[in-house]
């Protein structure tokens, strides 16, 4: 390796923090959107529907909905992102139910539930995606295609996220769709213009 690559490298414990941080701000910005009804794009999206028609949990359908995408992230992107992705999915399945437990919110405007739901999780992906992890399905997807054929991230995943919420018209109230929306514009929006190509050089 060349001294620019070891310099610009991740350290074990900075992977560990990061990996920590981003699901905890992934699993409150879940908790913002599923306590005003809202839902958001990806299998995070598939969870929050889930949850919102059966009743089953948002942490054990999360986790459930992302076994199948396991496939890609190691045949695509090797075992070292699918091992970090496994475990970044299993935080915020854990931390999700655990946040959903330990906050409490007399009153919560769902505007602002949409926006900052929006951007906890728009930043926790941005802080996984730059330690070489990811929360599965879409995430995986939209990784591959931007390392593989340039595509930005936030771009891919957005007009997938969009094909994913139109699918909750059936269940959703229009007003809450409308706010989904929102919400998920504001997730991708950061992702968008934060993680291009090139621009952050540090790996794992």
């Amino acid at each position: 390796m060349t001294d620019l690559v070891m310099a610009s490298m991740h350290r074990p414990h900075e992977d560990v923090a990061a990996i920590l941080t981003g699901t905890l701000m992934v699993a409150l910005g879940v908790t913002f959107l599923s306590t005003a009804g809202l839902l958001t794009g990806g299998t995070a999206g598939l969870a929050l529907l889930l949850g919102q028609t059966t009743g089953f949990g948002f942490g054990a359908a999360f986790f459930t909905v992302n076994l199948p995408f396991y496939y890609l992230a190691v045949k695509r992107m090797g075992w070292k992102l699918a091992v970090r992705t496994f475990l970044a999915v299993l935080l915020v399945s854990l931390l999700s139910k655990l946040t959903a437990s330990s906050v409490s919110m007399g009153h919560l405007d769902p505007i602002f539930a949409a926006v900052a739901g929006g951007a906890l999780t728009g930043i926790g992906l941005l802080i996984l995606f730059r330690h070489r992890a990811s929360l599965g399905g879409i995430n995986i997807l939209a990784l591959y295609l931007q390392e593989r054929h340039n595509l930005r991230a936030g771009y891919v995943q957005l007009a997938l996220d969009a094909l994913i919420l139109l699918s909750s018209l059936f269940v959703l109230a229009p007003d809450r769709f409308v706010l989904s929306l929102l919400g998920t514009s504001v997730l991708n929006l950061v992702l968008a213009t934060n993680h291009r190509p090139g621009r952050y050089t540090g790996v794992s």
